[in-house]
């Protein structure tokens, strides 16, 4: 249905072949009153104010912008917080190791664990290396990915603000200029010179659109694209948290390897002065040629041990090379080892009740309900009728000192409504997918949350056994080192064979790879937790500022 109200410009521009142009939109909207039938109005204003119809046009735009004030479909309501008191089933208790033992690489395996501490921003900072400090700031300074979801987060919050602009009328300009030949003979032509046969024709005009927000369609889009850039900045808050872990684990990772190669290393070089010792007995012919030969098996398979790691030490410098943004010809110039880490020892937990405030993953989530929500209103909302309103004016003249005159002028009001009648369920369908597209949203964020408090309950579990694990092997490293000591003393003295001495090197070289594991599980375990409770991100000062606005005409 349209309402069309015109106003056409009178003398003798008005010209029966050059109607003057109008402008009308594809609309979508409720019921506008109509009068006169749908007829045409010659007249749209007089002395004393607008005519009826157009009088009844204004008073349909009031209506539809008072109508706007509602929106269709549900609002969006965050999820309750989960009532959980505690990650674990019993008490929570801290890490301890057996009689508060002090780690050879320094430090003690003991950590506390504080209730309802909150996370600094800067967490890696509590592990007091300038090495890690440096390359963490490198990393959040220079790596790809992190720039992208800051691009990204940037893009949907400039699309939320184009949605916005859906909610004012469209202005816009536009002018015609002609030179035209009317035809002659019995033809009446445009001037008053039926001899004069060319013209130009002059029509510069105004247009405006406007879409009545009835019901909540457009406002429901914004709130999508604004859940949207929601996601997007938790999107780019879980990249930097990412991010930063990956070096923190990374650089544990490095120096559990450089352990690992150190004890490797001393391993063999044991292996190497009891096989000199034992060539040494064997020319005294005080050893059988076998006890040689095992002991430069021995020997090789330690050596066979060496390659891997260090492939697998190059291979960690290439990473966190790359998670710097720097290509691998780049190396980094820091190194690490546990002995240049310090275990945090009072570790934050955060309440249960605020997890799901803090947890990246989790916001993002609730982000996605409140999108579907959103979605499912606008589906809502396009089974509904739909309104436009168009308007256009200005002038048409011959000459263009005769474009500001009352005769040249004219105007053109149309009003539309659109509802559909029949689709074959098409909207119907699609509502129906947008309810559940909501219950799928739903079910996802409540297996995230879920996700959540399972992942900080495994690292804190994990943190208890590390410090007993820590002790353990730390211990079983010291006992098996006097071993090898006495064991050697005795062979040289014909106490023992020389089983005896092979397997207690064995027993060395595994507890000295066994306690550099333990302590460098303790570490990223350690760097696990703050990353489970969320990072810190509310506490950052880091963010970067938004890029100015550069277009001197923003609203075009």
């Amino acid at each position: 249905m349209r309402r069309h109200v015109m106003r056409a410009p009178q003398g003798p521009e008005r010209l029966g072949d050059a109607p003057a142009p109008a402008l009308t939109r594809a609309p979508r909207s409720p019921l506008y009153p109509m009068h006169d039938g749908g007829r045409v109005a010659d007249r749209g204003m007089t002395d004393r104010g607008p005519t009826g119809p157009l009088r009844a046009l204004l008073a349909s735009i009031a209506l539809a912008v008072a109508l706007g004030a509602c929106a269709v479909g549900p609002d969006f309501v965050a999820p309750r917080e989960p009532q959980a008191t505690g990650y674990t089933r019993g008490p929570l208790a801290d890490p301890r190791a057996a009689a508060g033992i002090r780690t050879q690489h320094g430090g003690t395996a003991d950590q506390d664990f504080v209730q309802g501490a909150d996370i600094p921003g800067q967490w890696w900072t509590l592990f007091r290396s300038k090495a890690l400090n440096r390359l963490v700031e490198e990393a959040l300074a220079n790596n790809p990915s992190l720039d992208a979801a800051q691009a990204s987060l940037r893009l949907a919050r400039e699309n939320v603000e184009a949605q916005r602009g859906t909610l004012f009328p469209q202005v816009g300009f536009n002018g015609l200029a002609s030179r035209q030949k009317a035809p002659g003979g019995g033809l009446q032509g445009p001037l008053l010179d039926p001899r004069d046969l060319l013209y130009s024709l002059y029509t510069p005009q105004v247009q405006v659109s406007f879409v009545p927000d009835v019901f909540g369609e457009n406002r429901r889009q914004i709130q999508s694209l604004e859940a949207q850039a929601e996601n997007q900045r938790f999107q780019l808050e879980a990249a930097y948290l990412s991010l930063t872990s990956n070096v923190v684990l990374a650089a544990i990772q490095e120096a559990t390897l450089r352990a690992q190669i150190d004890a490797t290393k001393r391993v063999i070089q044991a292996q190497t002065e009891v096989l000199t010792l034992y060539n040494k007995q064997l020319s005294l012919g005080q050893v059988a040629g076998a006890d040689v030969v095992q002991q430069q098996a021995q020997l090789s398979v330690s050596q066979q041990l060496l390659p891997p790691l260090e492939r697998q030490l190059a291979q960690q410098r290439n990473l966190l090379t790359a998670l710097v943004g720097r290509l691998p010809s780049e190396e980094v110039t820091q190194t690490f080892t546990l002995a240049s880490l310090r275990l945090p020892t009072k570790l934050p937990v955060s309440l249960p009740s605020h997890l799901v405030q803090q947890r990246p993953d989790v916001k993002a989530a609730e982000a996605t309900v409140q999108q579907a929500s959103a979605d499912l209103g606008v589906a809502v909302a396009n089974r509904l009728p739909s309104f436009a309103i168009t308007a256009n004016g200005g002038s048409s003249a011959l000459r263009i000192a005769q474009l500001a005159t009352s005769a040249a002028s004219f105007y053109g009001i149309v009003g539309t409504i659109a509802q559909p009648l029949f689709d074959a369920g098409t909207l119907y369908r699609r509502q129906r997918a947008s309810e559940e597209a909501l219950n799928v949203a739903q079910a996802q964020y409540r297996a995230v949350v879920i996700s959540a408090f399972q992942n900080v309950a495994d690292v804190l579990r994990a943190l208890q056994s590390d410090a007993a694990a820590v002790a353990a092997s730390s211990a079983a490293e010291k006992a098996t080192s006097e071993s090898v000591g006495l064991i050697r003393k005795q062979f040289e003295a014909g106490a023992v064979n020389s089983s005896t001495v092979l397997i207690a090197q064995q027993a060395y070289l595994n507890a000295l790879v066994t306690v550099a594991g333990a302590r460098a599980n303790q570490y990223a375990d350690t760097a696990a937790l703050f990353q489970a409770l969320g990072g810190g991100w509310w506490n950052r000062a880091d963010v970067k500022p938004p890029r100015p606005e550069t277009d001197p005409a923003p609203f075009l």
